[in-house]
């Protein structure tokens, strides 16, 4: 059987993230996985706006993936953009210059598709059994909720309620203060009325916090609870509630630099981190989950799926 070699970027609104991958027949192996802090909606995502030096970023992003991508003999590319590219206005002239420019075809998917990717990538890690499961990919501009269990998707929604926007619209202090705080969280709640509805609907026993936000949390948790793990090769990861807990209210009394030291913490995920904690809180709260996952498979490794099932 034929051997392909196969890239995904996900160009995500604070991170471009690219995965080769090799596939034969209906299976494939991953090769390699890189990212880079593209920033797209930093400075316009509260104007529906990619700004000159985003798009600046963003291209500079693509092209170092570009380079990464040529060491590997790559027979095809698959660009997916999210919510930066498909809420600004100026989303198509970034989609133009970059196919202009670079050669690439960016294909801009909606929310809705967004959520169905994500749940194909994390099915393939973490086990979906009778009961539902709550899947959420905090993103820079958008966030995915799925409710699934192993018959598949019974509800899934996203909102623009990502940390970039969160970061833009309340401009928090450095530490955050508890009146902010309060603040966001009323705003989730005012947003978010179609998840709580449907988390009454359906009795949830697990949430899996995918991606992004929730791999630096892991990582924090991982470095103080199991200094040896190597975290990067494994796919999946439980986290104690209290842990989570715990690391939040580390994370809300920090500075910006003191958290930048902290064992675990991404470099580029100092600032998003804390709107990504107080989200996850307010589900945790909500939901109360008997289990609690982070699960590194998300968008890209859900693409790979839907292209060897020809969907795509």
């Amino acid at each position: 059987m034929e051997k392909t070699r196969v890239a995904i970027i996900d160009l995500g609104t604070n991170t471009f993230n690219l995965l080769i991958t090799e596939v034969e027949g209906n299976s494939y192996r991953i090769l390699v996985e890189s990212k880079y802090p593209a920033r797209l909606g930093e400075g316009g995502i509260h104007r529906a706006t990619i700004t000159t030096e985003a798009m600046r970023r963003g291209v500079e992003a693509l092209t170092t993936h570009l380079i990464t991508i040529s060491e590997y003999q790559v027979d095809s590319i698959f660009c997916f953009a999210t919510s930066a590219i498909r809420s600004a206005t100026n989303g198509n002239e970034f989609v133009r210059r970059v196919k202009q420019e670079l050669g690439l075809s960016i294909r801009v998917i909606p929310g809705d598709e967004e959520a169905q990717t994500i749940f194909d990538g994390v099915k393939q890690v973490i086990p979906l059994g009778e009961e539902f499961s709550l899947i959420m990919d905090i993103g820079g501009g958008s966030i995915e909720f799925i409710i699934a269990n192993k018959g598949g998707i019974a509800w899934k929604d996203s909102y623009n309620l990502g940390v970039a926007r969160l970061l833009e619209q309340f401009n928090p202090s450095d530490p955050i203060t508890k009146s902010q705080i309060e603040e966001i969280e009323k705003h989730l709640e005012s947003r978010m009325q179609p998840l709580i509805d449907a988390i009454e609907k359906f009795p949830i026993g697990k949430l899996v916090g995918s991606s992004g936000s929730f791999d630096t949390l892991a990582a924090i948790i991982a470095k103080k609870e199991y200094p040896l793990l190597e975290l990067s090769k494994i796919t999946s990861f439980k986290l104690k509630p209290e842990a989570l807990l715990e690391t939040h209210n580390k994370l809300i009394s920090l500075t910006i630099e003191e958290r930048r030291t902290l064992p675990g913490m991404d470099s580029d995920r100092v600032e998003n981190i804390v709107p990504a904690s107080i989200i996850v809180q307010w589900v945790m709260n909500r939901l109360k989950p008997e289990e609690v996952w982070q699960c590194s498979f998300s968008l890209k490794e859900g693409a790979i799926i839907q292209i060897l099932n020809s969907e795509l």
